[in-house]
């Protein structure tokens, strides 16, 4: 099982570690799980990343990495610092939109289903916007891309957590939009649909034998997803590779939604 693992781990194996070399990416929400998997594959694939953690906390325990640019803290709720920091890049060819919360239990709550759809959705949103500028200069110089996160959840519900699964159909919808907007701009917007992953914001489920049996034995795969697992995907989107998509919601899920 170590050795699967470990096979799997090989971040950037299977792309030429130059086929976004020189390109400049931001990846938000990037400190952990999924989205700090996405920052190692693109650093690997040759681009230049700064990432972002929600607070200063957060980038501390990352520490420095000679794979990584820089990585800062970023609240996705603060237009004035999306604004200050898509500022200071020198451009941007990449945004990966990666920053997310789920409150499993909670979400009923009306403040706390505004918060998640603050930082799932709204964030999602306020980062394109900002960055929309940088990313329509790029794409003359065959960047100006973007690539959302969405969810499983996007397609399914999930009583616990109605405000994450709005959030991630949400996503799902604004990536298609953003992609018709955008298209002129010559920006193309994705999103990658992550199944069931062993990061920290599953591990309460990952810990349950019960869940996790459940999850698994639905997934034809018959695992759960390493954080690797979806970030390849995430690198292939912003390749010369996918230069014709745009407006596609790519499911990562081992079969889930097809069981």
């Amino acid at each position: 099982m170590n050795d699967e693992r470990a096979d799997r781990s090989a971040v950037g194996a299977t792309f030429r570690d130059d086929v976004l070399a020189g390109k400049v990416v931001l990846v938000v929400g990037a400190t952990s799980g999924i989205g700090a998997a996405i920052a190692r594959a693109f650093a690997a694939a040759g681009a230049r990343v700064t990432a972002t953690g929600a607070t200063d906390g957060e980038v501390a325990q990352v520490g420095s990495s000679r794979a990584i640019h820089e990585v800062v803290a970023l609240d996705v709720r603060d237009a004035s610092a999306i604004g200050a920091l898509i500022e200071r890049l020198p451009r941007l060819d990449i945004l990966v939109n990666c920053a997310g919360i789920i409150r499993r239990g909670d979400e009923h709550r009306l403040d706390v289903f505004e918060d998640v759809l603050s930082v799932n959705l709204t964030g999602t949103m306020r980062c394109a916007t900002l960055a929309r500028p940088k990313l329509a200069a790029a794409a003359t110089r065959g960047g100006g891309t973007i690539v959302n996160t969405a969810s499983v959840l996007s397609f399914v519900g999930g009583a616990l957590v109605p405000a994450y699964s709005a959030s991630k159909g949400g996503v799902a919808q604004l990536t298609k939009s953003l992609a018709l907007a955008y298209a002129d701009d010559g920006i193309r917007v994705n999103a990658i649909a992550p199944g069931w992953v062993r990061t920290p914001l599953t591990k309460a489920l990952h810990d349950d034998p019960a869940r996790s049996n459940a999850i698994v034995g639905r997934t034809p795969l018959r695992r759960w997803a390493e954080p690797e697992d979806i970030a390849g995907v995430a690198v292939f989107l912003c390749s010369p590779a996918a230069r014709f998509m745009t407006g596609a919601i790519v499911p990562v899920d081992g079969g889930y939604l097809i069981a």
